[in-house]
């Protein structure tokens, strides 16, 4: 009992320190509790021990009874033995438990110290990470104030830069349109000039398609003469009266050909004859259509008048085909010109009237027009636009 009042001071004391030492001090506790422990666990089973013994020897008793009294002897020697031996292991364990009483302040000393120092240098530390974490930031800070810095000057370059280059861009600009400027007046001061050329030479040429056009009518009236008489001999009266038809048509040309008046104007179109290739204004252009279209109209009428005579088929042979002069009504372009197309619609004209068929135009109430598709592959006009 003495013992485990003692155990029981010793850990209550045990206790008490472990919590006034703190987090240092408990582990010291628990190592002393495991000891107290142990010892606990020691006397139990020496007591175990002795109660077992003491039931053996109650049991060697009862069966021995004639040697009762000699076991009796030895048992009380062995409780003895045992008796001795338990209070000397009680005197070592009070002699281990003073020993640690007086060593535990020493160690609390040593324990306080060392948490102490530790508490110390994690302060110590923690100002050091806080110094070098401070540090870090400010250079941070500093690095960023010069990539500030630096970017603001890049930008302020840049921008003096864009500033330049649009000042170089301007003027650039403005450079060329001052030469653009130059070089169209020149331009229009050639095309000025070219035009007033052009003009001079077309009416020089158109002087001369005048005078071709008279010449060619003076040959043409002595042929129509000699063709007339030679038409009544033949007593082909349908193509004396589409000759006489056709003349009077003629005549009236020739009076409107007095009243025309020259009008300037830039080629537009240019057409292929004879593999060579001449350039017409849009007046020219309308007038080489009306050329095929006068052309078809004029030959099949020209045609039929042979048919209704029963003469043969003969399309060079009509006064017409010859002339091929019926509605020239300018000098846009040359009569030469204007006759090649002429003929080039009196032919397929001639051959539809003689022959009574529409291959090549057609018939809207007595009015004889080609086919716009054939005109287009006659005259073959090009757009120079």
């Amino acid at each position: 009992m003495k013992v485990n009042l003692f155990v029981e001071k010793t850990m209550a004391f045990v206790i008490g320190a472990a919590l006034l030492l703190g987090m240092s001090g408990l582990a010291v506790a628990q190592q002393e509790d495991a000891k107290t422990q142990q010892q606990k666990k020691q006397q139990k089973q020496a007591q175990k021990k002795e109660q077992q013994q003491a039931q053996q020897q109650q049991q060697q008793a009862k069966k021995q009874a004639p040697q009762q009294q000699a076991g009796q002897q030895q048992q009380q020697a062995q409780q003895k033995q045992a008796q001795q031996q338990a209070q000397q292991q009680a005197q070592q364990q009070q002699q281990a438990a003073k020993k640690q009483q007086r060593q535990q302040p020493q160690q609390q000393d040593q324990q306080q110290k060392a948490a102490q120092q530790q508490q110390l240098e994690q302060q110590r530390r923690q100002q050091q990470e806080q110094q070098q974490k401070s540090a870090q930031q400010q250079q941070l800070e500093q690095q960023r104030r010069q990539q500030q810095d630096q970017q603001q000057k890049a930008a302020q370059q840049q921008q003096l830069e864009q500033q330049r280059r649009q000042q170089q861009n301007q003027q650039q600009r403005t450079a060329q349109q001052q030469l653009e400027q130059q070089r169209r007046q020149q331009q229009e001061q050639q095309q000025q000039r070219l035009s007033q050329q052009r003009e001079r030479q077309e009416q020089q040429i158109q002087q001369q398609r005048l005078s071709q056009y008279r010449q060619q009518r003076d040959q043409l009236q002595r042929v129509e003469i000699q063709r007339r008489s030679l038409l009544e001999r033949q007593r082909r009266t349908a193509q004396l009266r589409y000759q006489q038809r056709y003349l009077e048509q003629v005549r009236q040309d020739q009076l409107r050909l007095q009243s025309w008046q020259y009008s300037y104007a830039p080629p537009q179109y240019r057409y292929n004859r004879g593999g060579r290739y001449y350039q017409v204004n849009q007046y020219g252009a309308d007038m080489l259509r009306q050329a095929v279209r006068n052309g078809y109209e004029e030959g099949f009428r020209a045609g039929q008048s042979d048919r209704e005579d029963r003469w043969r088929s003969n399309y060079q042979d009509s006064y017409g085909y010859q002339d091929a002069s019926y509605g020239y009504s300018g000098y846009d372009v040359g009569l030469s010109d204007y006759r090649y197309y002429f003929r080039e619609g009196f032919r397929r004209g001639y051959e539809d009237g003689f022959y009574n068929r529409y291959r090549y135009g057609s018939n809207s109430n007595g009015a004889f027009s080609i086919l716009s598709g054939v005109l287009q592959t006659i005259l073959n006009l090009q757009d120079l636009r």
